[in-house]
This record gives C-alpha cells, structure tokens and sequence, in this order.
C-alpha cells in the first residue's frame, strides 16, 4: 500500500519481427498484476526523469535497450480492497518502444516472458491483463 499516486512507467516494446513483449512477474511477487502478462515496467524512481525511468525499468526487467517512438497517454488505475479501501493508485505512463539492442532475458521481477506476434494478440488476451489491452490499444496494436 502507498500513500500516494504511484507513478510507473513502462513499455509496449516491437521487435524487427512484428512482434510484442510481453512478460509476467515471478509468482512470489504476488499482487495486482500476478499470473498475467504485461509490459515490462515499475515505479518511477524519485528524481529521474521519465525516459530514464522507462530505459532503467525495461533493461532491468529484459536486459534490452530500446528507442523510445512515442509516448501513450497516461492512465490510471486505483486498487482497491475487497472491502473498497484504497490499497494503491497507479499512474501509468508508458512509451511505445523498439528493440535497439540486446537479447531478452528475465531478469528482476519477470519471472518469464515471450515475444507475440502483433495479429495473434487477440489470442492470448485472457492471459493479458486488462490494462495491458489497453496500452496496446492506444498503441494500436489491437482494435
């Protein structure tokens, strides 16, 4: 739980190949997001910049660089208890990103992950999680 709005910063990353990486925290890690995919991402550091937030997270979590294309409009999410109270409220503010270099490799928090070619999204949706269809939605990558 914060005590406060919790900014985060990820990336919806594209490969040479047409395909998005998508990734899922170790099972230990519990929480909101556990047992579904997502891009890769985490809090804002106090002091950084938010490009710098965003390289630092994604070669953290991947072990890849990346070019920033553009940035997604932010969105919010609050989480509550089953009993309402607000356990956190996360500010998502992530980049659509290309692959510079490097080889994907899970490293931090991810526990596993796997590049998804951009048609067959749809397919796996029931694994993704919600905010993560939207991300990809603003970034255009599903309908």
């Amino acid at each position: 739980m914060s005590n406060g709005i919790v900014p985060c910063v990820g990336a919806v990353i594209i490969d040479d190949e047409e395909r998005v990486l998508l990734v899922k925290h170790v099972p230990e890690k519990g929480g909101f997001w556990a047992g579904k995919y997502i891009c890769p991402g985490g809090r804002l550091e106090f002091g950084e910049t938010l490009e710098a937030g965003v390289r630092r997270e994604v070669l953290e979590e991947t072990g890849l660089e990346i070019d920033i294309l553009r940035w997604l409009p932010p969105m919010e999410r609050i989480i509550r208890t089953p009993e309402g109270a607000i356990e956190d409220h996360i500010l998502y503010l992530d980049v659509v990103a290309r692959v510079s270099s490097g080889t994907f490799m899970p490293q931090s928090d991810v526990g596993e992950g796997q590049w998804v070619e951009i048609k067959k999204l749809p397919e796996i949706l029931d694994e993704t999680h919600e905010d993560t269809a939207t991300l990809l939605q603003q970034a255009g990558l599903l309908p």
